[in-house]
């Protein structure tokens, strides 16, 4: 059934009058309501929130139904059961036909949710939320976000399938379905991952493309022409395609053949028409991003054949065929509880490690023993800390994997004496991203919202501006992941301002639920490490030097998850830096006290972490009338809340040997003295 010649995106647009709801013959009675039921629903409550999207919904309905009811092996009395199918609803503004499969199918969704979509305090959101709504794998909503999610989830399947199976025993043996549409491909993100999916030929992941040529200005030939089978066939899927959604025969034999099919992931193009039923406004625009309108509503029910006046009308058969499909995937959870007993008698260790990392999430006994601390004999560069960090800590934590955005050897993210992922091998700890830091962000997303492992990625600082949306979807969603950003400042050098990060900083400090840590040298970069993978349920940010930092021997064990500690005590100014910036500090210290002033100078590696601790630790750090002056190679923006004047940079960087930058802009010794005795002058 692969894709012919004649590609899937025909000239002209199916308009509403070409467009005929009709049953199709392979309809039952029970399966056209049951299909029915839901575009009915995603109408209802759309108009009663006056605010929503109809027309996807009732396009995609039938393909929703064949999945739930017969397709998805889930059990909606344990969402979290490990060996679920996993399901990603990519055109996260479509969310009612997932509230509506969740709440027909037996999660715990109540009718009243859904008639209070988009309201305060409703388990249905204007785009589905993890953890908010049961059954729901992934936030989705920004578009292209969720196909990368679903290739994360499947690239973690296979991990897991890898470490865990053994001969006569497929504990980990699940599916990753998504529903992706026009929006989602526009995306460049969905691109970057679907390139690696089929380059990793992930081949129990299915996407179904909601082919039905509209977007909110009109339709998609405006701007969307291409023949996407053939673009993901060029990536390595495999392609096939259901000429029309309604045609449920047609689209089991599609999914069959994509199941059969392991070799590559495989994408079914199913051409449907956004707001199936509604006679004035099906296959338009207007079907869907806003109300169809009371009369509208009355309208598609009729042309449905919807024999129910009342809103929110759950027809009885429906419901009851629903909740018995249900109970093939209880079968399923069943069975392979048995199975993994089984398992767990002839595998006790392997199976204690399942339960450990893939049901608990939890870190081995001791692990931190691992951590290394570094000498101070020797400069070390932060990154270089972490690499070895990393290593040290590996066999400590086999759940541990990671990689980077094509920049290994300059991140220092790789684990040495451990293979690599590559195509249809799971079996290694490495990843090889691809310079894609938007996917591998959403990847990693994936990765950690399945569960069983402990995913890190890095590039360099300045790109994540690239990877941003992942970052803040990671952060929205309470998911461990770790970021490994190096070249952290002008300190990278001669590579220039293209590549010095200057805002980052305080632009990823601004962003709620991630820990941005700067760390002024190896030990505390260690200590970093530690702080992020006992975050289970947050993310983190790594932020460190290209260039050697000097190595202090005072560092405190519980000094960066302090945030913030006391490098050296005084009285008349606290000098706080981070990073590169601590060596700096202290140096002017030394000048300062030559001079007869008492600096205190502060360590501050996490802004974040420090806001937690009370107010007499915070005092400590910050004693109540001493003028503070904060250094730090980078944007200003928000050092107030701590700082009366700061050693900083309002501008982009150049091109010159790193010792050189320092020097031009001001971060030398000479000058943090200067600007310290300014500011206790400015406070006589």
């Amino acid at each position: 059934m692969a894709i012919d010649e004649q590609e899937l995106r025909p000239d002209v647009v199916v308009h509403a009058k070409e467009a005929t709801p009709h049953q199709h013959e392979e309809q039952s009675d029970l399966e056209r309501l049951c299909i029915n039921t839901i575009r009915t629903l995603a109408m209802d409550a759309v108009q009663q929130a006056n605010s929503g999207h109809p027309g996807t919904p009732m396009g995609m309905a039938p393909v929703g139904y064949t999945l739930f009811t017969e397709l998805l092996d889930h059990d909606p009395a344990d969402p979290h059961w490990p060996d679920r199918d996993r399901f990603v609803l990519s055109a996260g503004h479509a969310c009612l036909l997932q509230y509506a499969l969740l709440f027909l199918t037996g999660y715990d969704l109540t009718l009243d949710d859904i008639k209070s979509f988009r309201q305060w305090g409703s388990k249905c959101a204007g785009h589905p939320e993890r953890g908010l709504c049961p059954g729901v794998e992934v936030n989705t909503g920004p578009l292209g976000q969720g196909v990368a999610n679903a290739i994360g989830l499947a690239i973690a399947e296979r991990m897991l399938a890898a470490r865990f199976n053994r001969p006569g025993h497929e504990i980990v043996n699940h599916r990753t379905y998504v529903i992706c549409g026009d929006g989602d491909l526009m995306e460049g993100v969905s691109a970057e991952a679907a390139s690696l999916a089929g380059n990793l030929s992930l081949g129990k992941l299915i996407a179904f493309y909601d082919d039905n040529h509209i977007s909110i200005e009109g339709s998609t030939e405006l701007a969307f022409g291409e023949q996407v089978g053939r673009r993901f066939e060029a990536y390595g899927w495999h392609v096939l395609r259901v000429s029309d959604a309604n045609d449920l025969a047609e689209l089991r034999d599609a999914v069959r053949t994509a199941q059969a099919y392991e070799d590559h992931p495989s994408m079914i193009v199913v051409r449907s028409v956004i707001g199936f039923g509604a006679p004035n406004k099906q296959g338009t625009p207007s079907a869907h991003g806003s109300p169809l309108g009371p009369d509208e509503v009355k309208a598609a029910k009729e042309n449905l054949g919807w024999p129910y006046a009342e809103p929110f009308t759950v027809p009885d058969e429906a419901l009851q065929y629903y909740r018995q499909s249900a109970e093939r995937g209880r079968e399923t959870h069943r069975s392979w509880t048995a199975r993994f007993a089984a398992y767990e008698s002839e595998h006790p260790d392997l199976a204690a490690e399942f339960r450990r990392t893939v049901v608990d999430g939890e870190l081995p006994a001791a692990w931190a023993d691992a951590l290394p601390t570094f000498p101070t004999e020797t400069p070390l560069s932060t990154r270089v800390a972490s690499g070895r960090t990393l290593n040290a800590i590996a066999a400590a934590v086999p759940e541990l994997v990671g990689g980077s955005a094509d920049l290994a050897p300059s991140t220092e993210t790789y684990l040495k004496g451990y293979a690599d992922i590559g195509t249809a091998d799971f079996s290694g700890r490495n990843f090889h991203f691809g310079v894609r830091e938007h996917a591998m962000g959403s990847v990693m997303n994936g990765v950690a919202a399945h569960g069983g492992l402990r995913i890190y990625g890095g590039t360099f600082f300045v790109f994540s501006d690239y990877m941003r949306p992942a970052v803040r979807m990671a952060a929205l969603q309470d998911l461990p992941v770790v970021y490994v950003w190096t070249h952290d400042s002008i300190g990278l050098g001669e590579d220039g301002p293209t590549h010095q990060p200057i805002e980052h900083l305080a632009s990823l400090r601004a962003m709620p639920g991630l820990a941005v840590i700067r760390p002024a040298d190896a030990n505390e970069t260690a200590q970093a490490w530690a702080v992020a993978l006992r975050r289970h349920h947050a993310p983190t940010a790594l932020v460190l030097s290209r260039q050697n930092l000097p190595v202090m021997s005072n560092v405190p064990r519980d000094a960066v998850s302090l945030g913030a500690w006391v490098v050296e005590t005084g009285d008349d100014v606290v000098i706080v830096a981070t990073g590169s910036e601590v060596s700096l500090a202290l140096a002017a210290r030394q000048q300062l006290d030559a001079g007869g002033v008492s600096a205190q100078v502060v360590s501050m590696p996490c802004w974040e972490l420090f806001e937690r601790q009370d107010d007499d630790y915070r005092t400590q750090v910050f004693p109540a009338g001493v003028p503070v002056l904060a250094v730090e190679a980078a944007s200003p923006f928000g050092w107030s809340r701590y700082a009366d004047d700061t050693v900083t940079l309002d501008h982009f960087g150049a091109s010159a040997p790193a010792d050189r930058l320092f020097r031009e802009f001001g971060f030398t010794p000479e000058n943090v003295v200067a600007r310290a005795k300014a500011l206790l002058e400015s406070k006589e």
